[in-house]
């Protein structure tokens, strides 16, 4: 059932905090109080530069909001020399939408999180050549910032990444002129009769995605006023798509209806909309994910139905002692302020370490032709990941 699976390991993480602060007689808030959040440096050789773009889809209706057209935000990373103002991670108003909906808002305030140290900078130079392009979609209701490690590595590795926000369906999305919209998406879903009912919206919400991501790259990659100014940093023939939970779905459903999309990975998310039964045309597609949740013949049955129809180089990996938002920045910002998730021990710091290493090391081996050992089999590093070939 999609409502039992939606109790957020963000509120799990504050549960812990509340929970080892009582032990030690002082309130939730004074544990995180005085901590000043930061992304971990990236593991690449690059600076990061950040931009951000605001694109409306004219011939397209959102789904949630059908009388107006399909509005996207999206944080544009790149590698880039010194240079550049500090990017900041969200909006105030995102933040405090976001503790909100997580039920975070008594242990952390919204200009705490809004502050979190970046390593990308803004209006930095960015290096020559031209570099793939991967797209990353966030988890439904949740703030593309969620996924700030993964796309600063990423963009420190050499990559240009697109960090898209798909307006409504995140708890707040800040768009020009002070508009911060919310998850009326998360209404919608709700709301639904029947669990049935709400997986079919979930399915649809992953294919409108799916629209979103191939919009972006037209937008990105059109030989007439791209929608970039950076935009000759694209090698428009190397483009990879990733993303968190529905933003995994995505992945594999803009590399369904997109042919540009080469290659592709879903951290933790379910098939609501499924793969064709004909495959991803022979392209190469990583799932990485809980082990709880995600092992074959656990509790989500999707992974299992579409491992078959993968029919170009694959892995299916699980994580141990992980939980659903391991792969974001929440548990790896948790960590810094002692907070860990019971039921999700896997520590925070490594929970970026992982995620990062093994997105881009799929990155770099099928968009830069770059082979990695480290996909090849189990690691004695990576001790927690288990590789599945059912």
């Amino acid at each position: 059932m999609i409502r039992a699976r939606r109790t957020p390991t963000a509120l799990l993480l504050a549960a812990a905090a509340l929970t080892a602060s009582a032990a030690a007689a002082v309130p939730a808030t004074a544990v995180v109080a005085d901590v000043r959040f930061a992304i971990p440096r990236p593991t690449g050789l690059y600076h990061v530069g950040r931009d951000t773009l605001h694109l409306v889809d004219t011939g397209r209706p959102d789904p949630w909001v059908p009388t107006t057209a399909r509005e996207l935000m999206v944080s544009l990373y790149y590698p880039a020399r010194t240079g550049g103002s500090p990017a900041p991670y969200m909006t105030v108003d995102e933040a405090r939408a976001l503790l909100q909906g997580q039920r975070l808002d008594t242990v952390l305030e919204p200009e705490q999180l809004a502050g979190v140290t970046t390593n990308a900078r803004q209006n930095a130079r960015p290096i020559g050549g031209r570099h793939p392009l991967v797209m990353l979609s966030p988890g439904f209701s949740l703030n593309r910032a969620t996924l700030t490690t993964l796309a600063e590595d990423l963009a420190s590795r050499g990559y240009v990444v697109a960090l898209v926000d798909h307006a409504h369906e995140s708890f707040g999305t800040t768009f020009p002129g002070g508009r911060t919209l919310t998850c009326l998406a998360c209404e919608t879903i709700e709301n639904a009769p029947t669990d049935q009912a709400e997986k079919e919206l979930l399915g649809k919400a992953a294919t409108v995605r799916a629209a979103d991501l191939s919009f972006v790259i037209d937008q990105l990659t059109r030989r007439s006023a791209p929608a970039w100014k950076h935009s000759r940093l694209i090698d428009p023939r190397r483009i990879g798509a990733a993303g968190h939970s529905l933003g995994g779905n995505a992945a594999a459903s803009v590399m369904a209806a997109d042919r540009r999309v080469r290659a592709g990975a879903d951290l933790d998310g379910s098939f609501f909309a499924p793969v064709p039964p004909g495959g991803l045309g022979e392209r190469p597609f990583l799932m990485l994910g809980t082990k709880a949740q995600h092992s074959p013949g656990s509790a989500d049955t999707t992974w299992s139905r579409d491992w078959p129809r993968l029919n170009g180089w694959k892995r299916w990996l699980t994580v141990a002692d992980a939980g659903h938002f391991t792969f974001i920045d929440l548990p790896v910002l948790g960590a810094q302020a002692g907070i860990t998730d019971p039921s999700a021990p896997l520590p925070g710091k490594r929970s970026g370490e992982i995620t990062t290493a093994y997105v881009g090391a799929f990155f770099d081996q099928h968009l830069r032709d770059r082979p990695q050992p480290l996909l090849d089999g189990p690691s004695t590093a990576n001790p927690e990941v288990t590789f599945h070939n059912p």
